[in-house]
């Protein structure tokens, strides 16, 4: 599971007009703003001009195309810890506050929806547990179920015992949220790389309806599906070399 939320994003002005500052040409510029919703979801309808050089720079590869990174995104992102672990691995261009686990672990009481857990089964496969025998989604809620006791625990006593338990039984599907601040250069090299990935929260999982608001779509696509619902990403940001 992967959740969108308050997308934010600014930045084609001050991108185009430097973009245009190498040949002096911004006499040949024809983007304008406007506050139509038709116009991508942008404050800026860009031209044609623009977007052909603009295009043409993102051919002429990441040296050429320094306007991408003045293009800013920001956004909430709800993810389980385990996609959080491969979304790390961009550390450049992008910067990301999180919720604390550390400190907030204790506040609230686990819950089945705090987990992704949507291709646990309920048959197949099962462990025994002494005379019973439980399958992936009874260990899961299980371990919710310790979890909670282990909760109980640690409020009545303060004992940091209990909050080591849930810490270190915590599953990697617990789902954290960040903001995050990136730019369409680091989507750019997300997209072609992650586009095809298995994980749910990155591939490209349904076809977007262009110019459908994302408050429309569902908290079951990927990252790559989320890419396609920002201003201009068909031109810009998914365009092939």
């Amino acid at each position: 599971m992967i959740k969108f939320e308050d997308t934010e994003v600014w930045g084609f002005g001050h991108a185009i007009r430097g973009m245009r500052n190498p040949l002096e040409s911004w006499d040949k510029s024809d983007t304008f703003t406007c506050d139509d919703a038709r116009f991508q979801g942008s404050e800026y309808f860009i031209g044609d001009n623009d977007i052909n050089l603009m295009q043409r720079l993102i051919k002429a590869g990441s040296d050429h195309r320094k306007f991408m990174r003045q293009i800013m995104v920001s956004v909430d992102i709800t993810a389980p810890l385990y996609w959080w672990k491969e979304f790390d691995t961009y550390k450049v261009g992008t910067v990301a506050n999180s919720c604390s686990t550390m400190h907030c672990i204790h506040k609230k009481e686990f819950m089945l929806e705090d987990f992704s857990c949507e291709h646990l089964i309920d048959d197949g496969i099962a462990v025994s547990c002494g005379s019973e025998w439980a399958t992936p989604n009874d260990v899961m809620e299980l371990i919710i179920d310790t979890l909670n006791l282990c909760r109980k625990k640690y409020l009545e006593t303060k004992d940091k015992k209990y909050w080591w338990q849930m810490i270190q039984l915590l599953p990697s599907s617990y789902n954290q949220k960040r903001t995050v601040t990136l730019n369409y250069e680091v989507l750019r090299n997300i997209y072609f790389a992650r586009r095809n990935h298995k994980l749910d929260e990155w591939s490209e999982n349904i076809m977007v309806i262009e110019g459908q608001e994302y408050s429309q779509l569902n908290a079951h696509e990927g990252f790559c599906d989320w890419i396609k619902t920002l201003p201009y990403a068909k031109d810009l940001i998914m365009l092939e070399d």
